[in-house]
């Protein structure tokens, strides 16, 4: 038996022993698999992230969410959000908004996502799949998952900062905002819990030691009566948009913040 072979055609010609001749043709799906390259996504640290960008040329895409991105991003970087903000109003939507932002938005500042449709579409129109991309988020997470997505949709020149941009110290990137680039992911009370902590723990210990003298029963009246009263007066500052600069960094909507202060103050007042 002979063999011949077409390379242009992708073809293979079998000659039987009785004269005979077959040929066998690959599909284009067949040629297109054994001509294959894979990519593989380039995970670095700040340091090698910045000679990236330097010497390679690579564009850094933030795909953070808008929040997060106003804080503090890399000075000349593109915006491409993995996730968005969720404005639906269907019901289930509402309800899980409204959990969402009397927990882990009011202690931590998250706001309420969803995955977002047009993501890699938006990269595909402002970068060919030849580019060189350097994709960052605050923890590592949304840049690894955003690197999944490309590579499948073509982009063969991936990488992503380990650890994310909490692991960058200060002055390694050029950033514009209000924080540094580490600290851009913090935000609601746990910014400013150890100053609420440390006077409110204090009262509520003194008031608890006063409970404990029959004979002090007037003074622990007049401290009750001053944590209403303290707690009113905040409540004013806060209604009348008058109260310091570091609460209002908990939410940057004080109408907001006004409401999630009484929920968060409730099992304080149940205390008194």
């Amino acid at each position: 038996m002979y063999v011949f072979s077409d390379f242009q055609a992708s073809s293979l010609a079998f000659q039987t022993s009785a004269g005979g001749l077959v040929t066998y043709k690959r599909s284009f799906r067949q040629r297109c698999l054994s001509l294959r390259i894979t990519a593989e996504i380039n995970y670095v640290n700040a340091d090698d992230a910045k000679k990236l960008v330097a010497e390679e040329g690579y564009a850094i895409v933030d795909v953070r969410d808008k929040t997060q991105f106003e804080r503090a991003h890399i000075k000349s970087c593109y915006h491409v959000p993995l996730f968005i903000e969720n404005k639906d109003n269907d019901p289930g939507t509402i309800i899980k908004r409204t959990l969402h932002n009397n927990f882990s938005g009011l202690f931590f500042g998250l706001p309420f996502t969803k995955p977002n449709p047009d993501f890699v579409h938006s990269v595909k129109s402002q970068f060919s799949p030849e580019s060189k991309i350097l994709l960052v988020c605050q923890e590592g997470l949304r840049s690894t998952a955003a690197a999944r997505k490309l590579e499948e949709a073509g982009f063969h020149n991936i990488a992503c900062i380990t650890s994310g941009l909490q692991s960058v110290k200060p002055g390694t990137f050029e950033s514009v905002g209000s924080t540094d680039l580490e600290k851009a992911g913090k935000a609601g009370l746990v910014t400013v819990q150890g100053k609420i902590s440390a006077v409110l723990g204090t009262i509520l210990v003194l008031c608890r030691d006063i409970k404990g003298f029959e004979c002090l029963g007037q003074f622990s009246c007049t401290f009750h009566f001053s944590l209403v009263h303290f707690y009113l007066s905040l409540s004013s500052q806060i209604r009348q948009k008058s109260c310091s600069k570091w609460l209002l960094q908990a939410d940057p909507h004080p109408e907001k913040f006004k409401q999630k202060f009484h929920y968060c103050m409730l099992p304080f007042m149940i205390y008194i």
